[in-house]
């Protein structure tokens, strides 16, 4: 596990949102080193309760008004609450597109000025796998919850040139204990390495609006962070290690997305309400 420089303060008060999710769960360890007290948040029922230098405060990203008293007395947000799956577009509208601006106009009223977005792969998923991307590559969603990451990363975009709120938006790759397919040989994030990007995310300064992308030390990458190179993240684990056992796996059809295009499946989810 990756743990605080003992050269950074830690921030009074952090907000992690979507506490209760895959991600969240992963991170409310890992954060605590970096406040004084880790305000988690989610919809769903909090395991386990709150412990030492921790408040559980449920809240739906869809409700304005909920969001404002959340955001109330936080130095800094850590924003990974939302559907994070491929769903109809009524099911991303509340908490991916209405959350991701309560959150912002909760920052700007409450003087927030650092904000951490989990933005995703999936904001350049129909790009092939045989392209090479950097952050001015153009965005190329693979369908409503990539597009609503791509909303996302403009609305950090706006709130950092109209009211100087800065954002480190993290396209995540894959962020498992292991990589899953052979997709993820290049798309694989470690628990580790995402901590460390994280940590950059909230201690550099003057970042503007910085996209990267959130990948590990991989062999085969499609990502390059070369603009981002401002954050210092020098990501320390590969897909290496479990390529064998992934290519024990059958090989899937050549016409298959997940051959083919950056966002694998998603490209092809949906859609929804035909029937």
């Amino acid at each position: 596990m990756t743990s605080t420089s003992s050269a950074l303060r830690p921030f009074n008060r952090l907000l992690l949102t979507g506490a209760a999710g895959g991600l969240g769960q992963v991170l409310r360890e890992r954060l605590l080193p970096y406040a004084n007290v880790l305000r988690l948040s989610d919809i769903a029922e909090m395991a386990p309760p709150a412990g030492p230098h921790e408040e559980v405060v449920r809240c739906d990203l869809a409700d304005k008004h909920a969001v404002h008293r959340l955001v109330e007395g936080v130095d800094a947000i850590i924003h990974f609450g939302g559907v994070s799956v491929e769903r109809p577009f009524e099911e991303i509208l509340g908490a991916n597109i209405c959350g991701v601006f309560h959150i912002y106009e909760a920052a700007r009223r409450h003087g927030v000025k650092r904000v951490v977005f989990a933005s995703s792969n999936h904001v350049i998923g129909f790009y092939k796998q045989d392209e090479k991307l950097d952050a001015h590559s153009p965005r190329r969603p693979d369908g409503y919850y990539g597009l609503s990451k791509s909303y996302g990363e403009d609305m950090a975009s706006f709130y950092f040139d109209r009211h100087g709120i800065e954002t480190v938006s993290i396209r995540i790759g894959s962020s498992f204990p292991e990589p899953a397919n052979r997709r993820m040989l290049s798309t694989w994030l470690s628990y580790d390495d995402l901590t460390q990007l994280i940590e950059r995310s909230l201690y550099t300064p003057e970042v503007g609006h910085t996209l990267v992308y959130g990948v590990s030390d991989n062999r085969e990458v499609w990502w390059d962070n070369g603009k981002a190179a401002h954050l210092g993240f020098q990501p320390k684990d590969s897909s290496e290690v479990f390529r064998a056992k992934v290519e024990a796996q059958p090989m899937p059809a050549a016409d298959d997305p997940v051959r083919i295009y950056q966002g694998g499946a998603f490209v092809a989810a949906g859609p929804f309400g035909d029937d």
